[in-house]
């Protein structure tokens, strides 16, 4: 562990020197990318030099008790000694956690997509109320949000809604919202009181930089046509509103909710790349083998991951059997603590991987 802490500092000075280069300070790319590196590397050389210090004094310590004879100093370096280890082992598992490998997508903005699914109109209508809860969500974090298209209801559910959001860590806080949603209460539309189950299906997917997925303008087809649903007299007259069709994958992107064709077009562009990153990603993970997935969910879009329980006022993940008699407030956008246990999880499925690879080599 000191060997690695060493060479991550020795790193961590070898970027800030390469800061103070002519030529780099010149180069805003350059600069930029030394930045981003120290920035990722700060929180592991901030808690190494820690563990460095609190090492440190523990040897010296250990070294006073072997030649200290004096009782009631024998007894205070024995406490301290105990508390250093202490520290030095929360350190230590820190530092294991920081270690583990990063997904290459954390930092990087969203296309979310909601579809309304088993339960008909109240599905529909549970599918506005989770566009919703991201949205103020996104907000309290300062992300932006734009609305893709949408496929609106008459009382005013979505059949389903794709939504750009974009900021700094939105993938790694919403990673795990893939899945199926599920809802129990009493419709709006239900006469007799009797509680429903729907199902909304969400996937998350990592916006994908145009260098990453090679689409051949040959392979598509480019169709215009006129926007449907709220927005005034100009939908009828304008063919503003974009669908692109994939040929080789039969992926079909629709993006209406600006009036600038280029605009819609340049959307609609997005959520195609990313959806092709997504079929990428989603081939490479299933040659994985299942020890090596996520033990907190595979971000398969069949599996159900959570319950929204009105009459109960609770919401579960079954995934890491967490329940939270928070409805109202998860449902208004405070989604920190549900995420904070996602990633809490997975990071301890990961290390738990990880160790049990390290100690299978080692046999």
């Amino acid at each position: 562990m000191i060997e690695k802490i060493t060479q991550l500092i020795h790193r961590s000075e070898e970027l800030t020197a390469r800061l103070c280069d002519p030529r780099v300070a010149s180069s805003a790319e350059e600069c930029t990318a030394v930045m981003k590196q120290l920035k990722e590397l700060e929180p592991l050389t901030e808690t190494g030099r820690a563990y460095l210090a609190a090492h440190r004094e523990r040897e010296e310590v250990r070294s006073l008790l072997k030649s200290e004879t004096d009782p009631e100093l024998l007894e205070l370096a024995r406490s301290e000694e105990e508390n250093l280890s202490q520290r030095c082992r929360e350190l230590e598992e820190q530092l294991r956690l920081l270690m583990l490998p990063k997904d290459e997508h954390d930092d990087r903005s969203v296309v979310v997509e909601i579809r309304a699914g088993a339960g008909g109109e109240e599905a529909a209508l549970f599918a506005a109320v989770l566009y919703r809860m991201y949205s103020m969500y996104a907000v309290k974090k300062g992300w932006t949000s734009e609305i893709v298209s949408v496929n609106e209801t008459e009382l005013g559910g979505f059949k389903e809604i794709s939504f750009l959001l974009g900021g700094q860590g939105v993938y790694s806080r919403l990673k795990f919202e893939s899945g199926v949603h599920r809802v129990q209460r009493v419709p709006e539309t239900e006469t007799q009181g009797r509680i429903h189950t729907s199902t909304v299906t969400v996937a998350v997917l990592p916006e994908a930089e145009e260098v990453e997925v090679h689409i051949d303008p040959a392979d598509l087809r480019i169709d215009t046509f006129r926007a449907s649903g709220a927005g005034g007299q100009h939908i009828n007259k304008t063919e503003s509103a974009i669908r692109i069709t994939h040929l080789p994958t039969g992926l079909v992107v629709e993006c209406q909710d600006e009036r600038s064709q280029y605009k819609n077009k340049d959307r609609a562009m997005k959520v195609l790349r990313s959806r092709l990153l997504d079929r990428e990603r989603s081939r490479q993970e299933q040659a994985l083998s299942s020890e090596r997935r996520s033990q907190v969910g595979t971000g398969d879009r069949s599996e159900r991951i959570r319950t929204y329980n009105y009459p109960q006022g609770r919401v579960t993940d079954h995934r890491i059997g967490l329940t939270l008699y928070k409805i109202e407030e998860i449902l208004n956008g405070s989604l920190d603590e549900v995420t904070e246990a996602l990633l809490t999880a997975d990071r301890a499925a990961r290390l738990a991987q990880a160790e049990k690879t390290a100690d299978e080599a080692a046999d």
